[in-house]
């Protein structure tokens, strides 16, 4: 069940790179809110400002106006400190480069959330690590570094290490683009019972209307403006098996 007031409100963010002629608006005037438990897709063609929302939303890029309010605070109006406090405790991020430590072993990319994160023991972080894998499917892969993973391995890496600290907030980019349906379904998966079970705060930019079942709303954006299909509830639409 989902919370009464939003867990992250947006409103009137707009944000355009270049100048001049060069100029291009990314995104205009987007105002949305997002629910603790919920699962929100986002979708649109390539292009359309997607990743660019997404970043402005979760604290890593700043929009040329309007306001982000999560946790109380207007997470544009902090110090930059603050919002690096806020990504580091609060959020897991899985991006499309997957963006892991060339010298780290799978296990070891899971461990140092925990640990440099959140304190958490050696010996803990190493277990939570190791049933984080398993659920995965990369058991076996837990001490190879990213050079001898395939792309999807490092993609369900990135994944992992995003949900181990079972963060309030979830961004993805992409999160099975480097999949077959199989693990990507499986992905899925965690990120709705991370939603459900945990409460998390879980927006998904993605392309494969596989995913839509699975989520609670579907939104749309199209030349940096958002709308949201009237009928976008998944009770309304869809079943999931």
């Amino acid at each position: 069940m989902l919370a009464d007031g939003p867990s992250l409100s947006a409103r009137q963010i707009s944000r355009s790179f270049g100048c001049g002629e060069t100029r291009t608006i990314a995104l205009h005037n987007v105002s949305l809110d997002l629910h603790s438990g919920e699962f929100v897709m986002l979708m649109g063609p390539s292009g359309s400002g997607k990743s660019t929302l997404l970043a402005v939303l979760s604290g890593l890029l700043h929009p040329d106006s309007g306001q982000v309010h999560v946790l109380g605070q207007d997470l544009w109006r902090q110090t930059e400190p603050a919002r690096e406090e806020f990504r580091r405790r609060y959020c897991g991020f899985i991006f499309q480069g997957y963006n892991l430590f060339p010298a780290l072993t799978a296990r070891q990319q899971l461990e140092v959330v925990l640990r440099w994160g959140h304190g958490v023991s050696g010996r803990e972080a190493r277990r939570r690590a190791d049933e984080m894998l398993l659920q995965l499917g990369l058991g076996k892969k837990a001490g190879l570094r990213p050079s001898q993973l395939s792309g999807g391995e490092k993609q369900r890496v990135a994944i992992g290490r995003a949900l181990i600290k079972e963060p309030l907030f979830c961004f993805a980019d992409e999160p099975t683009s480097a999949l077959d349906w199989a693990h990507g379904e499986q992905i899925i998966e965690l990120l709705r019972a991370a939603a459900q079970e945990r409460g998390t705060t879980v927006l998904v930019v993605a392309h494969d209307s596989r995913i839509v079942p699975f989520t609670d709303r579907v939104l749309q954006l199209e030349d940096g403006c958002l709308a949201e299909p009237e009928t976008a509830r998944r009770s309304e639409l869809w079943s999931v098996p």
